[in-house]
């Protein structure tokens, strides 16, 4: 992966220096279990130049923190959707990024996955960050309100794996965090799946594909 995260990276910085003062908003799309995450911790890293985040020129604002609470999800009765379009909060997460675009420092909110639940003011945004990188599923989705979040980035990418190697990685990470093979199989099938097919038909409107 390191001449494609060499070559990602130096797209990055030269959208950087050409917005000057500014800051730079990338988004990565793609289906659950396309690496999304993997790919954003990697430019990060990178992208940070030895300094250690938070506190750094870039920052790491993944989509996941705009989850619904379960508890929420249990009132309106989409617990066993959770992962899908409604079961975030993408006016809360475009209104965040719109606060970074204008250079404010920010909390954004992160999720844990052993705990499965968004976690409140976990992930800061500081005066001297100049690049934020953000993931999810739904970064290029046409239906309002996503196309407010869509507005915030100067690009958004789109990931893709061959299809066996993102079921693979799907079921194994329900299986790590909890589920049994045969509960996390079902899920991957009867919801990942699902909403792998609203993402895929976004892929076209992608500034960039990235083949991992």
């Amino acid at each position: 992966m390191t001449p494609l995260l060499d070559a990602l990276v130096q797209r990055v910085e030269a959208l950087a220096a050409a917005r000057a003062h500014e800051r730079v908003l990338i988004g990565i799309a793609g289906a659950p279990g396309a690496g999304k995450s993997t790919l954003a911790q990697a430019l990060v890293d990178r992208l940070a130049g030895g300094c250690p985040w938070p506190g750094s020129r870039v920052a790491h604002v993944p989509m996941d923190g705009f989850h619904l609470a379960d508890v929420e999800l249990e009132r309106l009765g989409l617990r066993d959707r959770k992962g899908a379009p409604d079961t975030f909060d993408p006016r809360g997460y475009a209104a965040l990024l719109a606060r970074i675009r204008a250079g404010e420092d920010v909390w954004a909110p992160a999720f844990e996955r052993t705990l499965e639940q968004p976690v409140a003011q976990s992930l800061p945004v500081v005066t001297a960050t100049r690049v934020v990188i953000s993931e999810g599923n739904y970064l290029l989705l046409p239906d309002a309100p996503w196309p407010e979040v869509r507005a915030q980035f100067d690009e958004v990418w789109f990931c893709r794996v061959p299809e066996q190697l993102r079921l693979s990685r799907l079921v194994a990470r329900h299986v790590q965090f909890g589920k049994s093979p045969e509960h996390a199989r079902d899920w991957v099938i009867r919801s990942d799946e699902r909403n792998a097919a609203l993402v895929a038909a976004t892929e076209q409107h992608a500034d960039l594909l990235v083949d991992l």
